[in-house]
């Protein structure tokens, strides 16, 4: 019974960080995290750590989707990527010496608020006019905004790819498929850093919940990246919004459960 309990949860976090990640590059740890804690009395510590792990693959899988499609931008990417790392493993260190849940409903409410936005106000930036930008102001917005999204990702684990979709598609004007595509590149080196910080300080998780989370998120994943990219902008803005809506709702109840 234990055994199936674990399954069932795991599937239904790993579907909903899945999908969250393939439309919007979520971090899966929004979703995960208050599941595992909740349902399977899971060390808060722990379960961001085994969150950030299955963020891993799932976000590689979803960038290599949208790279696929031409929907990423890995020069500027990389440039953000580099102060993200840097800031999550710091945040990573601080989450340790505080309590799990400090802003965890910040990032769950931030969730509902940026699918409202897209559902209310989409994103219909183009190519085009994401040419316009000159590449130093880009480039310095770049690393300003990698060290604030790096802290927030590893000290809750989760908000990272909120706030890098919102600063992408809001400050830096991308479009929105090649806003999400970069997210998830740029979540596939920062949930690793975060993973490996957390497993470094707090230790191995349970091996079988670990295994099916990755094996679910990736899942889902890759099917919500692959339908993401195939959907016209005003088709994958309401969906993206109506994901984060619904996970939104749903992760503020298993706070109010936990």
């Amino acid at each position: 019974m234990n055994i199936l309990w674990t399954i069932l949860i795991t599937f239904f976090a790993g579907m909903g960080a899945g999908l969250g990640t393939g439309f919007a590059g979520m971090s899966a740890a929004a979703v995960i995290s208050p599941m595992l804690i909740t349902f399977l009395h899971i060390d808060p510590y722990m379960a961001v750590g085994i969150a950030l792990s299955s963020d891993v693959l799932a976000s590689a899988i979803s960038a290599y989707t949208y790279g696929k499609n031409k929907n990423l931008d890995i020069r500027n990417g990389l440039i953000m990527m580099v102060s993200v790392l840097v800031f999550t493993v710091v945040g990573s260190y601080v989450s340790s010496l505080l309590p799990s849940t400090t802003m965890g409903n910040f990032s769950v409410f931030m969730t509902f608020l940026l699918g409202i936005k897209f559902i209310v106000k989409p994103v219909m930036t183009t190519k085009e006019s994401m040419e316009n930008v000159s590449v130093k102001k880009r480039a310095i917005q770049s690393v300003v905004c990698g060290v604030i999204i790096g802290f927030i990702c590893g000290f809750i684990g989760a908000g990272g790819g909120m706030m890098m979709l919102l600063i992408l598609t809001s400050v830096l004007g991308y479009e929105l498929k090649t806003a999400v595509g970069t997210s998830v590149f740029i979540m596939t080196f920062t949930a690793l850093t975060g993973a490996v910080s957390h497993f470094a300080i707090g230790g191995m998780p349970d091996i079988l919940t670990w295994v099916l989370c990755i094996m679910f998120t990736l899942v889902w994943a890759r099917i919500a990246a692959v339908f993401a990219n195939k959907a016209s902008a005003k088709t994958l803005n309401r969906a993206t919004g109506i994901i984060l809506v619904i996970l939104g709702v749903v992760v503020m109840a298993f706070n109010v459960l936990a």
